[in-house]
């Protein structure tokens, strides 16, 4: 295994160093040989070492120009094969369109990222076809919550995606430790939405209408957020077989889509 560098902990840098778990990313996202992986934030290497060793060929992006010369000197066989390749770069600039269609990502991310790589990925033209990202257990479990305890990130990420849970990673096996527990979060792309491209904007209008006010109801919130009487709110949500009076967090991805059918003959 490669030496632990030096951990900023500006960059919320932690290094797995246990070989389980990071088979385990591996296995969590079927990565067999010829497969085109995409690891956000190498870091020490070692995830990126199991990644070439099951056959995948590798762009690893990272973030921390410091890191780099090290990264080079320790892959400096598969650099020159061409199995690997190495860029500074940061994700959230990222131009996804020069990736092969299918590839995958499996990554360690630093937990301030994850809301908006998740976004970033949901939305690009060219998304993986699996993303399998090591994350704080608290926002896993957040991504793939149930109805009644949603939020707009769960529904963005279902709506997107098939998203489950692997395996837990205790705060224990990285190096430094984090204060809390990580888990596997696999995202497997769905193979259609359930809307046509030029919808999804107007839908994710009304969702964000919706928890604009968590607190509130659908009626306030939906009248607020859209700008909408409330007879209409009440309307619409008596045609999608809604209760107004429910709470955004409580509506499954389908109810929602519901809703804006109807929202959409309205507007």
């Amino acid at each position: 295994m490669p030496d632990l560098p030096h951990a900023k902990k500006s960059l919320g840098q932690h290094w797995l160093r246990d070989e389980t778990a990071l088979a385990a990313m591996c296995d969590a996202a079927s990565v067999v040989t010829g497969d085109f992986v995409l690891e956000i934030g190498p870091g020490a290497g070692t995830l990126t070492q199991q990644l070439l060793a099951r056959g995948a060929e590798v762009r690893a992006l990272e973030f921390d120009a410091d890191l780099i010369p090290a990264l080079q000197i320790s892959f400096h066989t598969h650099l020159a094969s061409g199995q690997m390749t190495l860029e500074q770069g940061d994700i959230r600039t990222y131009d996804f369109s020069l990736l092969p269609p299918s590839y995958k990502i499996v990554a360690n991310i630093p937990y301030y990222l994850t809301s908006n790589l998740i976004q970033l990925l949901s939305e690009s033209s060219n998304p993986p076809s699996v993303a399998a990202l090591l994350v704080q257990k608290e926002v896993a479990e957040r991504v793939v919550a149930e109805p009644g305890r949603m939020s707009l990130l769960s529904v963005t990420a279902q709506f997107y995606w098939q998203a489950t849970l692997g395996r837990l990673v205790p705060a224990e096996l990285f190096m430094p430790p984090p204060k809390v527990d990580s888990q596997i979060l696999v995202l497997s792309r769905r193979p259609s939405l359930m809307l046509p491209d030029g919808e999804v904007k107007a839908f994710f209008r009304l969702v964000k209408a919706g928890y604009s006010q968590r607190r509130k109801t659908l009626l306030n919130s939906l009248s607020g957020g859209l700008r909408t009487e409330k007879d209409l709110i009440k309307a619409m949500c008596a045609s999608a077989e809604v209760d107004p009076a429910r709470r955004a967090q409580t509506l499954s991805l389908e109810e929602w889509h519901n809703l804006y059918l109807v929202t959409s003959l309205h507007t």
